[in-house]
Order: structure tokens, then sequence, then C-alpha cells
């Protein structure tokens, strides 16, 4: 099956053509007919299945620029993935004459204030600067016809909840509302069933395809020796680019520290870092100017970078769902990739974890 199949519009398969995108993923098979056709959705599927695209291509094919109202809502857990989802929507929306607007903290209010007085169609936001424009009542969403909330799990692991229900007060109720999510607790599942009307479950359940283009291996260390750990791995792989996942914002700067001070072209990213600095950084990376980009776990939800080559745990995720969030940044879009851990004595019951939720034991280095 390709776009066409689909009924997706020849422009907009031509801009997926150009992106080296030329066949649906399974989530994106699944959901952009149901969306066309206006049906509620909650959906599951892995990191790096496609969903952001799922929701964009039927989306833009369904607003019409000739409106002068806010016909969809996007809302993100983080600055990160709205940056991301409007990146994808802007290249989609380049063949049509469609308005975006990205709403999150770090950015000039003003600015995207005087950019609400325009024709705006689409709103990527973050809730708490969205919430902001409401208050400030320079955001009319009284029209909205489709809401989606994306990696709803994370919006209510990061205390979202309230904000979340604050927000859909204010959203027209005959909309159609689309949820997202890599993994689906009864938490989630509360929320999605009470703010949708009658809505089609989709579950993507191969995690292996996620998985099988990624070569996988850990190092067993100590807290002492993971340094000179990390350091000995990656200068045998000589990764083209790769992403070292820190446990703490306090971990990753010290190994950007040490990291820096060894010769390593090396940034990192956490929550503590300005926004436009924090923007500077990913275009630093995207661009390749920056080899090593050094993580919390606020990147490895949405971040979908071409070419990363190279996964390293530094510290160990603290869960299963974690670890396959964290490498699934790399083996995307039909591409090899590589991950590594680093494990020490108090990691292994999680080490177990992943191994029985893969279904295979990591190889050794």
């Amino acid at each position: 099956m390709d776009f066409l199949d689909l009924n997706v519009a020849e422009d907009i398969v031509e801009i997926l053509k150009k992106e080296g995108i030329k066949k649906p993923t399974e989530i994106q098979s699944e959901c952009i007919p149901l969306i066309k056709n206006s049906n509620d959705i909650i959906a599951q599927s892995q990191t790096g299945t496609g969903k952001t695209l799922a929701f964009l291509i039927p989306v833009i094919e369904k607003i019409n620029p000739e409106n002068k109202f806010i016909s969809t809502l996007i809302l993100a857990p983080t600055r990160e993935l709205a940056i991301q989802i409007t990146n994808e929507a802007e290249k989609l929306a380049s063949c049509r004459d469609i308005n975006i607007l990205s709403a999150y903290g770090g950015k000039d209010i003003k600015a995207q204030m005087n950019k609400l007085k325009k024709n705006i169609h689409i709103v990527i936001a973050t809730p708490g600067r969205l919430l902001d424009h409401i208050d400030r009542e320079s955001i009319d969403l009284k029209r909205v016809e489709t809401f989606i909330l994306d990696e709803a799990d994370q919006m209510l692991l990061m205390g979202f909840k309230n904000e979340v229900e604050s927000i859909l007060k204010h959203v027209n109720k005959k909309r159609q509302t689309l949820f997202f999510s890599a993994t689906i607790d009864s938490q989630v599942k509360k929320l999605a069933y009470r703010y949708t009307s009658d809505p089609v479950f989709i579950e993507i359940k191969n995690q292996h395809v996620t998985m099988e283009k990624i070569k996988q291996s850990i190092v067993i260390t100590t807290d002492r020796e993971k340094f000179d750990s990390l350091c000995n791995v990656i200068d045998n792989d000589n990764p083209f680019m790769a992403i070292i996942f820190c446990r703490t914002k306090r971990r990753a700067d010290k190994l950007e520290e040490d990291m820096g001070r060894r010769g390593y072209n090396c940034e990192k990213i956490h929550s503590d870092i300005s926004q436009a600095k924090r923007e500077r950084i990913m275009k630093n990376f995207r661009n390749m100017k920056t080899q090593y980009l050094i993580a919390t776990d606020v990147a490895s939800r949405g971040l979908d970078i071409t070419g990363i080559t190279h996964i390293y745990n530094y510290d160990f995720p603290e869960s299963a769902e974690d670890y396959i969030h964290r490498i699934g940044r790399t083996g995307r879009a039909g591409e090899n990739g590589e991950s590594c851990s680093f494990v020490t004595e108090k990691n292994m019951k999680v080490l177990s974890d992943v191994e029985e939720k893969l279904g295979f034991e990591i190889s050794r280095r």
C-alpha cells in the first residue's frame, strides 16, 4: 500500500517523496482513513512508528485555507516535541496556504499574540503557554474542528492533567478528538474516554518493527569505570551522530564537562537550559556541527533527527519502556542504527525486564 491508496492528495504525496517517505507505516495506514472520516481515535504505538505524520497528513488535507479561524489544536508535553511537530507540519503545509503557530514557553509571547491576530489555521502548543494565551484572551478555540493530544502518557506523567482539562473547557465541544500515546495505562484511558465520542482504539503491537534495525549491546561496568568505558566504546565505534542519555541534569552537566576536557565535540540539553539556547543546540546537532548530544529524558520522546547512528545509555533507563523510547531515536526510516548501554549492578533488574520485553538477551561487549 502507498499513500495514494489511502487517498492522500498528490501534492502532499510529492512532499513526502521529497522527504524520502514513500510508503505509510502501520499506524499511518490505520489512522489516516479514520481521521479523514472524522472518527475520534485513541492510538497506541511505539516511538519511531510515524505517529506524527499519522495525524498531520489527514488534518492538513482537511483544512480549508479560506477559514478565518483556528481549526486544529495540537497539544504536546514538551517544547522539543512542539517544535518538531511544527517543523513536520510546515513541510506538509508548504504546498497549501495554511498558517501555523507554535506556542511554547521561552518564546516571545507578544510575537505569538501578534501572529494570532492574523489568520491562523493550526496551533501547536505546550499546556502552560496555551493557558497563558487563554488567560490573556489572545486565542479563540471555539471553532476548533480537530483536537490532538500527542504523547498523552508523558502529558500525564509530567503532571499536566489539570491543564489539559482546563484547556478543553475552551475548545469547541463538537470537535474531532485524537489521542496518541506510546503507552496507554488506566489513567490515559480514563482521560481519553472522557473527552472522546465513540472512539476507535488502535494498537500497533509489534515492537520489533522499531527494534529490528538497531544492533543492541551492553557493557557491564561500575560507576567508577563508566566514563572510561564510554570513551573506549565511542572511540571504537566512531559514530557519525550520537545521543548520550544521562539520568539527571547534574549528570549531563558533569559528562559534558568531562567529555569536553577529552576533546569530544559535544553539547548537553536539559530543562534548565534556556529555550533560545536549546534551539541553537538542536540546530547545531541537526546540522551535524555537534557530534554528541548529551541529553536527559526530556529529549527521548518525539525527537526525530535524520542521521543519528548511535544511542548510548550512559545511565541505564529506569524502565523497559524508557529503554525502547531512548534507543528508538536511531534505526529510523529504514536506516540501521546501534545502541550501547552501560550497566552497573543496580541496573540488573531493569536489564532483565528489558530483555524479557524484547524477547532476547542483549549481547555483551
